[in-house]
C-alpha cells in the first residue's frame, strides 16, 4: 500500500525527532569525552555551558604544600592505589574521576564484584584517578578534593580506601555540573558511612587538603599515559567494554565476570 503524504511527513518528523534525541544523548557522555594533546572545546547543549579539557595547570590548593605520599599507595609518587593480593598474577586496571557520572555506574553496578574477585584472588586492582571534570565543567574542586579525600583513606588502609570509594560514587552528584565534592563538610560527612574512617589523621588530611600536591601528580598521569576518558577498566591491558550503553548504567556483574575469564593469564 503506498504511503500518503501525510504519513510520509508523519515519519519525517519522528525521524527528526529522534535524530534530535540521540544527538543530546551524545552532547550528554561529556564523562567519556576524548582527551587530546591540544586544547579540545565541546559545546554541551545539555546544559548550556561550553566544556573545556586541556592538560591541567597547578592547582592553587597545592600551592605551597610539602609532598605527601599516602601510605598503601605504589608506583613513581605513590599514584596508584592497589587492591588486593600483592602476588596476584593478574591486574585489573581502573581509571576513574570522581565526578564521572559513568564512572559512577560501574562503581555502583560491579564495584562490589571487582572488590569480591580481587579478594578472591582473581586479580590485584590498581585504581589511577584523573580529575580533569573540575576544570572541563567550567570549574570546580569536587574532583580534586575527592582524590585527596580518598588518598587519605588509603592511609588509613586499602579496605578503608574501598569501603569509602564506594560511599562516594554512591552518594554521586545527579547532575555532574553539580561540585558536591568540593565541600570538604560533605565528604567528611560521607565518611562517617565507613566504621572507623574518622580518625584524628583522616580528618586533618581532608580539612587540610594534605595530599593535593599528590594528588596534582595522579591528575596528571592520565595526560602522561595519553588516557582518552573516563572510565577506562582493562584486565591484563585488555580494554574491557563496562558501560551498558543504556544511560550510565554498567553491564551485569554475570556479563563483567565472563569478560574477566576470558581475559585472564
Amino acid at each position: 500500500m503506498a504511503t500518503s503524504k501525510k504519513d510520509q511527513r508523519r515519519e519525517a518528523r519522528e525521524r527528526m525527532r529522534e535524530e534530535r534525541e540521540a544527538r543530546a544523548r551524545r552532547e550528554k557522555l561529556r564523562g567519556r569525552v576524548l582527551i587530546g594533546g591540544a586544547l579540545v572545546a565541546v559545546l554541551a547543549l545539555a546544559v548550556g555551558i561550553g566544556l573545556y579539557v586541556s592538560q591541567p595547570s597547578a592547582d592553587d590548593e597545592a600551592a605551597g604544600k610539602p609532598f605527601v605520599q599516602p601510605a598503601n599507595t605504589t608506583g613513581k609518587d605513590g599514584i596508584v592505589i592497589p587492591y588486593g593480593k600483592a602476588d596476584a598474577k593478574n591486574v585489573l586496571s581502573v581509571w576513574l574521576d570522581p565526578r564521572c557520572p559513568y564512572c559512577a555506574g560501574v562503581e555502583i553496578g560491579l564495584g562490589k564484584t571487582i572488590k569480591e574477585q580481587a579478594d578472591a584472588g582473581t586479580y590485584r586492582v590498581e585504581y589511577h584517578f584523573a580529575t580533569f571534570l573540575d576544570k572541563a565543567l567550567g570549574g570546580g574542586k569536587g574532583s580534586k578534593r575527592a582524590v585527596n579525600a580518598l588518598g587519605a583513606a588509603a592511609n588509613e588502609s586499602p579496605e578503608k580506601f574501598m569501603e569509602y570509594l564506594q560511599v562516594l560514587y554512591k552518594n554521586h552528584p545527579e547532575k555532574e555540573t553539580d561540585d558536591k565534592f568540593g565541600s570538604t563538610a560533605t565528604l567528611l560527612d560521607l565518611a562517617n558511612q565507613v566504621p572507623g574512617l574518622r580518625t584524628p589523621a583522616f580528618n586533618k588530611a581532608v580539612k587540610e587538603l594534605t595530599y593535593m600536591p599528590w594528588v596534582e601528580k595522579v591528575g596528571q598521569a592520565f595526560y602522561d599515559q595519553n588516557m582518552q576518558g573516563t572510565p577506562d577498566v582493562s584486565i591484563n591491558g585488555t580494554k574491557l567494554t563496562v558501560n551498558s550503553g543504556q544511560g550510565i548504567d554498567s553491564i551485569t556483574p554475570d556479563a563483567f565476570k565472563k569478560l574477566i575469564t576470558d581475559n585472564l593469564k
